[in-house]
């Protein structure tokens, strides 16, 4: 294949817009591989949603809880070579009408609600519910939640958490938002199943200060108003931002739901006891409240709690959830057929995707972008 002059002559292999841990893994592998990467990003900071702001000696997740885990031996290795992790158990609990309740729904849940000790008795009174108030076709979430687990639980810790979530009544959204609903007739509080999970010591930032180091990066940076000038740097383009934005929203905009978190530095030295507690009932506006220090085991004098709304998304606000019905899914393909067509702009991360991915799976995604770039590269 004969290169373009004007590619020989660029600045950068890859121009990078994103310094989240899709465009963090990408620009790091690549620059292994003696690449030149150049990463950009909106905020005025590197790390997307996993930064963290330290605030009173403690690690603030400043864009919402994220615990890490996997059961990928593989994926725990490789964060694991950038900071060791504490031991942290994700264990939250739920604030319903006046009581706590442990989370995920296991034995302890079903000895709050019901005051039953063994799992026989939790399986009769769950399996009497769901043939009482389930169906065999759910057409909306609520018929889906009370056919998967009855209708105690379903009111008490599914209902109104759902639908401040959402900003919809439960009937009014789709059934396969909750395609299961874990229930263990064990008491364990541990809300992951898998084998690999903590916080890492240092907060988010020291994995990727690890990944950006000694690469170029620029932050405070809006790809789109300076678009043709950035292009021009690289011969190739790794975007992970929204990618209807990509492509001006010809096809319309993609929905998300939206998030806002307003963090306090409280004179107390323990607020609520646990890291996360969610807040069901919609009396209150918010779904959770973040408690950091307890990420951390932290003994500060101090503490620093979040608080988590809900809202309903608009272009000026971040976008957090894909709202992935039928009607967004149609213009998504449309998109994503427009992005095939495109052969030196790479797609890759939740927004570029417009899916819901977990830390491990963003980083195996984009370990395995990295591969199949340097395939093509090599056959090309």
């Amino acid at each position: 294949m004969i290169k373009d002059s004007k590619e020989e002559r660029r600045e950068y292999d890859y121009l990078i817009v994103g310094a989240g841990l899709f465009g963090s893994v990408f620009a790091h592998e690549m620059t292994k591989r003696k690449k030149k990467c150049l990463v950009i990003d909106r905020r005025n900071h590197l790390g997307g949603n996993v930064y963290c702001e330290h605030i009173e000696g403690i690690e603030v997740h400043k864009y919402g809880a994220h615990i890490f885990h996997t059961n990928d031996k593989k994926i725990w290795d490789y964060v694991n070579q950038f900071t060791s992790f504490n031991n942290y158990i994700n264990s939250p609990l739920s604030f319903s009408k006046g009581k706590l309740y442990n989370l995920p729904f296991n034995m302890n849940t079903f000895y709050q609600l019901w005051g039953v000790k063994t799992p026989a008795e939790a399986k009769r009174i769950i399996n009497k519910q769901i043939e009482t108030y389930g169906t065999k076709s759910p057409e909306n979430l609520e018929e889906q939640a009370l056919s998967l687990v009855g209708k105690d639980i379903y009111d008490t810790l599914i209902k109104e958490y759902t639908e401040k979530q959402w900003g919809r009544k439960a009937v009014e959204l789709p059934a396969f938002i909750i395609k299961r609903l874990p229930v263990r007739f064990t008491f364990d509080n541990n809300y992951f199943n898998d084998r690999y999970q903590g916080i890492p010591k240092g907060g988010y930032n020291t994995i990727i200060n690890g990944l950006l180091e000694g690469i170029e990066t620029r932050t405070g940076v809006d790809f789109f108003e300076e678009r043709s000038v950035l292009e021009a740097l690289a011969k190739k383009v790794v975007y992970t931002g929204k990618i209807d934005e990509f492509f001006g929203f010809k096809y319309g905009a993609l929905e998300y739901r939206s998030l806002r978190f307003e963090h306090e530095i409280l004179n107390t030295d323990n607020y609520q006891g646990n890291a996360v507690v969610n807040y069901n009932d919609k009396t209150y506006d918010y779904t959770r409240i973040i408690e950091h220090k307890h990420f951390d085991f932290g003994k500060q004098d101090k503490t620093v709690i979040t608080k988590e709304y809900p809202e309903a998304w608009t272009l000026k606000k971040e976008a957090y959830y894909p709202v992935n019905d039928h009607k967004n899914q149609e213009i998504f393909k449309k998109y994503k057929e427009a992005s095939m067509c495109l052969e030196n702009i790479i797609f890759g991360g939740r927004l570029a995707e417009y899916r819901y991915y977990d830390m491990h799976q963003i980083i195996a995604s984009s370990l395995t972008k990295v591969n199949q770039v340097l395939q093509k590269e090599t056959i090309g």
